[in-house]
């Protein structure tokens, strides 16, 4: 099944409350099952991320069964059309950002490093630092107080694209009331463009919403194993039906992506809003950053763009952890190095291990 029907198909919603166009907050087991089919077919189908959807009302009918009604056998796991679970390899992967006095490291080695799980070291069995492409995903208020920044705010998030990797996949995610994806996986700029000047009058801020949404839908990319959020409002979330703890935990999954924030302060963003973006930025490993001036951005979204390509990659296999524990567990990488001695290291504080985005 194509992912644009089971987009279409299972729809969340919390509460009896219809989420419109969010269609694709999805039911994420059918979705891992695909994603686990296409990884051990011999000749698995091209993903369809980019495939067009309708952008009607989705029906909010329970999805219809994969397997042929006349079979009550199991289907055989050959079968490439059947969506088949398989447990993939415990491994966590972790990006780090290093830096020292706020000037960016980039030229350390895997033995500069050490990294805890739980307060136990961990061996390192995967490192680099090269320049990779990754999934970005841009969600943008849509309120009626940010119809006079779009302009620029769209001129600077484009730079930043445009700073980026020429192979990253882009999505944008414009919220208000509801979020909307106006802008699925892609590199074209100019469709991008269209996507971060689409606005609305909403008066509404549905923030958690729209982070929850948007991470179950960069986690089930599947062409890149890196994945950053980038956040921009000017107000508090009002409107969620998901809290911030649960937008915050949709986040720690043990290959979540990376949030970083652009709270427009100088537009009377209130401390519950500020405290709001520092908290999802600082349990993944990213920044937040709260400009007085819309004429800031343009710099902040080049520091981001910056900040993403000299992360260092590291790669573990928990050593002490029960498979069968969800607990959650916390994280620590320190880095030193006699050229630089003692260095700061930003990265995820922790996750939870057998989680999956909901």
């Amino acid at each position: 099944m194509a992912l644009e029907g089971l987009f279409a198909q299972n729809v969340l919603v919390k509460e009896n409350r219809s989420f419109g166009k969010l269609w694709f907050r999805v039911v994420v087991v059918l979705v891992m099952c695909a994603s686990a089919s296409f990884s051990q077919s011999p000749t698995p189908a091209s993903p369809a991320a980019d495939a067009p959807v309708s952008n009607n009302p989705p029906s909010t009918q329970p999805p219809s069964s994969t397997a042929s009604p006349q079979s009550e056998q199991p289907p055989a796991i050959e079968d490439p059309n059947v969506f088949v679970f398989k447990k993939k390899v415990e491994e966590v992967v972790l990006h780090a950002t290093v830096d020292q006095g706020g000037k960016p490291v980039s030229d350390l080695e895997a033995t500069a490093f050490t990294l805890y799980d739980n307060g136990a070291p961990q061996k390192i069995t995967s490192f680099r630092r090269e320049d990779i492409p990754v999934a970005l995903g841009i969600l943008v208020d849509n309120s009626g107080s940010m119809l006079d920044k779009r302009p620029q705010l769209s001129k600077a998030v484009l730079n930043l694209v445009q700073a980026s990797n020429a192979r990253d996949e882009v999505f944008v995610v414009n919220f208000g009331q509801y979020p909307y994806l106006d802008q699925d996986f892609t590199s074209d700029v100019g469709l991008l463009q269209n996507a971060l000047l689409h606005v609305s009058s909403a008066g509404s801020t549905a923030l958690y919403d729209a982070v929850v949404a948007s991470t179950v839908h960069i986690s089930n990319n599947p062409r890149e194993d890196k994945k950053i959020l980038l956040i921009i409002t000017d107000g508090q979330d009002n409107m969620s039906v998901d809290t911030l703890q649960e937008a915050i935990q949709s986040l720690q999954q043990k290959d979540g992506p990376i949030v970083y924030a652009i709270g427009l302060a100088g537009d009377g963003l209130s401390d519950a809003g500020r405290s709001a973006l520092i908290s999802l930025t600082r349990a993944t490993g990213g920044m937040a950053f709260f400009p007085l001036n819309i004429t800031e951005v343009d710099s902040i979204t080049r520091q981001i763009a910056r900040d993403i390509r000299v992360q260092y990659d590291l790669s573990y296999k928990p050593a002490n952890r029960n498979t069968q524990n969800n607990a959650f567990r916390t994280l620590k990488v320190v880095a030193n190095s006699p050229t630089y001695g003692p260095l700061n290291v930003r990265t995820r504080t922790g996750y939870y291990p057998n989680q999956v985005p909901h």
